[in-house]
């Protein structure tokens, strides 16, 4: 396989600066996008989303907290062991993150959201509205223990 080199379009910029795991719906966030790669047209027509999904890198997270096994979500015992593609924590292989967060406004290359659960100074890899076309068809179907770690989440 070949190395895949990315360059950050932009960064986050939150008061939340520890990846603490809840309550991401409380933090407003700002994503700063790179005025030397983009003109201010590259959001035209975003703020006619509600949703954006966000792709930024977990750039704090050390190679020794990386897992490419099983382990217990959130290092809890009482959640069964899963692999690492079964769940959503941060210490990933390439330490990629996901999020499909609010879109509250557009400021010409700053984009104001809520429910990002990225810190401040992540480095933003990529942005794409959420479409519905886009959004799973069907039935989704999770195991009981993936609700309980939502819970407090937003």
């Amino acid at each position: 396989m070949t190395d895949i080199a990315l360059k950050p379009i932009g960064v986050v910029r939150s008061a939340r600066a520890e990846p603490i795991d809840d309550d991401w719906d409380a933090v407003a966030a700002r994503i700063e996008l790179d005025a030397a790669q983009f003109a201010p047209d590259a959001t035209m027509g975003l703020g006619d989303f509600s949703h954006i999904e966000v792709i930024y890198h977990f750039d704090r997270v050390g190679s020794g907290e990386i897992h490419a096994g099983a382990r217990h979500p959130r290092g809890r015992a009482d959640w069964p062991k899963v692999g690492i593609f079964a769940q959503r924590g941060k210490g990933r292989p390439n330490r990629i993150g996901v999020c499909v967060c609010r879109l509250e406004r557009v400021d010409g290359l700053t984009l104001h959201v809520r429910g990002l659960d990225a810190i401040d100074r992540t480095p933003v890899l990529d942005i794409k509205p959420v479409m519905k076309g886009f959004l799973p068809r069907g039935e989704i179907r999770e195991p009981e223990w993936a609700g309980e770690i939502m819970r407090e989440y937003w």
